[in-house]
């Protein structure tokens, strides 16, 4: 059978079936913890009873270590998922996009599967600190989505397309994790915790096929002699993702160089602000006054997700009417600052909710900025590219939400909006680097230059140096 050039349905399920359990995650750790440290059964009915006041004690403490477990998970298993999506993604170049999209989900089906028999048999809390890092040993979300992104970059021609294809699989995520998410409140309380883990599961397993026997490959593998540098396969693919990673920016020029580091550099510093701020919103739900129940929770996360078909939206029509790319970067990191400024005065359900709209346009940094640095790398070297910003955002992601978390714990009992205002300050970095670039005013669409990579052996690589060096010695145009 004919495979299908179509990733997004395996975007779409993957989504779904992870947005089924990750409002859950925080939720049965903070139940969990709850029993354990107040010794009472969790309130499922009535949520003002656990945010009495003669059990605010209690509650900051169950606050605090569901804050410190979040921030124990996220340090064991970032070092792990860091190393395979460097290595993983920037050998897709070679080895093929799908190794890229398949190892993650093998990892993502071992946590829930996990997560079902921590929660099926009451097993202690913190086995799941230990599966998180064995299933990042398979990679990570940045796994998935770097390979995602790099097989979409592989089948368009266009930058226009190329764009609205990345904001679309963005949107994707965003609409079915909504979906997902409004599910999670009723499904927990009809069911429990169980169910939801478990369909999870069936869904990843039937995304899992999709991958192996339906998806088709984009990239080409080489014959194996070809890629032999020193007489050892497993050396080789090493140095070629090496190489592949060195010759992304060695054999740029100087203005395509600069221009590259500093979209890189507003990539991490606003994801680390966004990724910080919104990783804390359920705990803060959680906390009094809101004290939200798991539909509430759902609802929330169903309304967040409305952020990724808005700025869908917005990234289709700027794009289409020829609104210059930083404007749109502009745009969507202003609309972070005001929703995140917002946060600490919501103390009702209404603002709470509220509290979304001015954070419509949010999302539309990541597919703008994803195109733009795609624009300067060659089409050989879409999955070292994805590969470096998969890996810095990963590393940006998980840093970012121990970092969060740990300033959440030890600001909770003076002000727990805190960690919204500093998510927000962080955000003049971003700005920062945006104005820089503005000021540059390089135009990388015509930087593109058209580059193979050369991995023929050590003698050839040494050539290329040679000549790169001659390239940049000369004067710029």
């Amino acid at each position: 059978m004919k495979g299908l050039y179509l990733v997004e349905p395996v975007v779409a399920l993957y989504a779904f079936s992870s947005f089924l359990i990750y409002p859950l995650v925080q939720q049965y750790v903070y139940r969990r913890l709850w029993e354990e440290l107040t010794n009472t059964p969790y309130p499922n009915s009535d949520n003002s009873s656990r945010c009495a006041d003669n059990s605010s004690s209690n509650h900051e403490e169950v606050q605090r270590q569901a804050s410190l477990f979040s921030l124990y998970s996220e340090l064991f298993s970032t070092i792990p998922s860091l190393v395979v999506t460097f290595m993983l993604v920037a050998y897709s170049d070679r080895g093929g996009r799908k190794i890229t999209i398949i190892m993650p989900l093998i990892g993502t089906l071992i946590y829930t599967l996990a997560f079902l028999a921590v929660s099926y048999f009451e097993l202690n809390i913190y086995l799941l600190i230990i599966v998180s890092l064995l299933s990042s040993l398979f990679g990570g979300l940045g796994t998935f989505l770097g390979g995602c992104f790099a097989y979409i970059a592989d089948l368009c021609e266009d930058d226009r397309q190329k764009t609205l294809r990345m904001a679309g699989v963005d949107m994707m995520i965003g609409l079915l994790s909504g979906v997902a998410s409004i599910s999670t409140g009723y499904f927990l309380r009809a069911a429990g915790f169980n169910w939801p883990f478990l369909t999870s599961a069936l869904f990843q397993c039937l995304i899992l096929l999709y991958a192996i026997f339906v998806l088709e490959e984009t990239v080409t593998k080489a014959p194996a002699d070809s890629v032999i540098l020193d007489g050892s396969p497993q050396r080789s693919a090493m140095k070629q993702t090496i190489y592949g990673v060195y010759y992304m920016f060695a054999r740029a020029s100087r203005r395509s160089k600069t221009t590259l580091v500093l979209l890189i550099l507003i990539f991490i510093s606003f994801s680390f602000a966004y990724v910080g701020g919104i990783s804390l919103m359920t705990l803060y739900e959680l906390n009094k006054p809101l004290c939200w129940s798991e539909i509430l929770i759902g609802y929330g996360s169903a309304l967040s997700s409305t952020v990724f078909l808005a700025s869908f939206v917005g990234v289709s029509a700027f794009t289409y009417c020829g609104v210059p790319q930083l404007l749109i970067v502009l745009m969507g990191i202003l609309s972070v600052i005001a929703g995140m400024v917002m946060l600490p005065f919501a103390k009702t359900t209404f603002l709470m909710f509220m509290v979304r709209v001015p954070m419509l346009l949010s999302v539309m940094p990541f597919p703008v900025l994803r195109s733009m640095t795609s624009k300067i790398i060659s089409k050989s070297e879409q999955g070292a590219l994805f590969a470096c910003l998969s890996f810095l955002e990963t590393l940006t992601s998980n840093v970012s939400a121990a970092v969060f978390n740990s300033v959440y714990a030890a600001t909770l009992e003076w002000f727990p909006g805190f960690s919204f205002l500093l998510s927000a300050g962080l955000c003049v970095i971003p700005l920062f680097f945006l104005g820089v670039v503005g000021l540059i005013r390089v135009d990388v669409a015509e930087e593109v230059k058209e580059r193979e990579p050369v991995f023929q052996g050590e003698a050839d690589l040494e050539e290329d140096l040679v000549e790169d060096q001659n390239d940049h010695s000369a004067p710029l145009s």
